[in-house]
């Protein structure tokens, strides 16, 4: 009966603990009992599981999706988001919003930020950033150069030195065009005095935000003035690409896609990516779902924020069976 005596004043402490929610110096006064023993019965009360932690999600977040994504891709977060409708618009807005909150709330002093500056979502994500009143940031550095019509590649610029004058951070802009017109104009571009000081940070980036691309360019790509042509994104797919990551195309399993574009692109690499501390992807919707789950299992991405739909479709055993059907 002495265990069960000992169990039963364990209970009472835990209960005025955590019930009552006395403090362990009056549990002490009360019982007449040492705090140092007051707090050993408490670690004890766990232990015994007398006291059990239960945590439970609140309305409209989506834990056993997060649960679900982590276990099955290795990612270190994820974040889903409450969505209203399967709707690009609605889903952008929602994961812009969550991002957010994330990169305010996880911003380290002194952190190098590296962003892929063709993407709807950052973009909504930056709009929904509050300017942070002690800069936090060094650096925000444009990972991937202009898009399409030179007239509208100031749109990466103006995105970059956004989130910089946010976080209190240095601008760092990548002056040349996202694609060069050649791989001799790239070298060319490339040694730039410009263009290789914003590059040389890449090594030095300690979190990198990015977009998920599907193989057909996203609306804003388009209205760029998107220099792809018909026949460069048809040899993408012939050679199994189904989306990409800052212009550097993968297929459904995460192997890298080689492709004569690959050699013209202008930014960071995958392996570059991979080598970084913090990878944000943001990324939803039923056209990107293919390339999201291709991008993640490339193994670059650390955190995914998606939308509750598109988390359902990758977590579930039904959506690798039609991927695997279509390809």
């Amino acid at each position: 009966m002495s265990r069960l005596n000992e169990l039963r004043m364990i209970a009472r402490v835990a209960q005025m603990y955590h019930v009552e929610n006395q403090r362990q110096a009056d549990i002490a006064n009360h019982l007449r009992i040492s705090q140092a023993t007051i707090s050993r019965m408490l670690k004890r009360a766990q232990e015994e599981e007398i006291v059990r932690t239960t945590v439970v999600a609140p309305s409209g977040t989506y834990a056993d999706l997060e649960a679900g994504l982590r276990s099955k891709f290795g990612l270190s977060e994820a974040i889903v988001v409450e969505c209203s409708e399967d709707r690009d618009g609605a889903i952008m807005a929602r994961i812009g919003e969550a991002a957010a909150h994330f990169v305010e709330a996880t911003l380290q002093p002194g952190e190098i930020i590296g962003v892929s500056s063709w993407s709807e979502t950052i973009l909504k994500m930056v709009d929904n950033i509050h300017p942070m009143k002690s800069g936090k940031a060094k650096f925000v550095v444009q990972t991937l150069g202009g898009m399409g019509d030179p007239t509208v590649q100031i749109h990466a610029n103006q995105l970059t030195t956004r989130l910089a004058k946010l976080t209190g951070a240095e601008a760092s802009l990548l002056s040349a065009p996202g694609v060069a017109q050649s791989r001799e104009a790239k070298l060319v571009l490339s040694g730039d005095s410009y263009v290789r000081e914003t590059m040389d940070l890449f090594e030095k980036v300690t979190l990198a935000i990015v977009g998920i691309g599907a193989v057909e360019p996203s609306s804003m790509l388009a209205r760029s003035g998107n220099v792809f042509s018909t026949r460069e994104l048809a040899a993408v797919k012939e050679a199994g690409g189904v989306g990409d990551v800052s212009l550097r195309f993968f297929d459904i399993d995460g192997n890298p896609v080689k492709t004569p574009l690959d050699e013209r692109v202008i930014g960071m690499t995958l392996d570059e990516l991979a080598r970084i501390d913090r990878v944000i992807a943001l990324a939803g919707g039923q056209s990107k779902t293919r390339a999201i789950q291709g991008a993640l299992k490339a193994g670059v991405i650390d955190l995914l924020v998606t939308d509750k739909f598109t988390a359902g479709r990758l977590v579930s055993d039904a959506q690798d069976q039609t991927l695997s059907e279509q390809m």
